[in-house]
């Protein structure tokens, strides 16, 4: 076994401060694209642009990709130089 398997802490979102930050993010990525896709359900005005169901689907596909992302990172990327 190599040292950096013997010394690894484990796979979780919560293991160090990056990857806390990392489920942070993909949290608030999530809210938002949940959030764009409503608005473009509802026709609303978001930032001045009014969205419409494919807009609004857009949105709520480029930010769910960055929260999957985010996701991913927060429990398989580990900083580096901590060594």
């Amino acid at each position: 076994m190599t040292s950096s398997t013997a010394n690894s802490s484990g796979v979780g979102p919560f293991e160090t401060p990056f990857q806390t930050g990392a489920a942070v993010l993909s949290v608030v990525s999530f809210l938002i694209a949940v959030y764009i896709g409503w608005m473009g359900f509802q026709e609303s005005t978001l930032a001045g642009t009014e969205l419409n169901v494919v807009s609004g689907a857009a949105g709520l596909m480029l930010a769910g990709f960055v929260g999957t992302v985010a996701l991913v990172v927060a429990f398989f990327m580990e900083p580096g130089f901590d060594n």
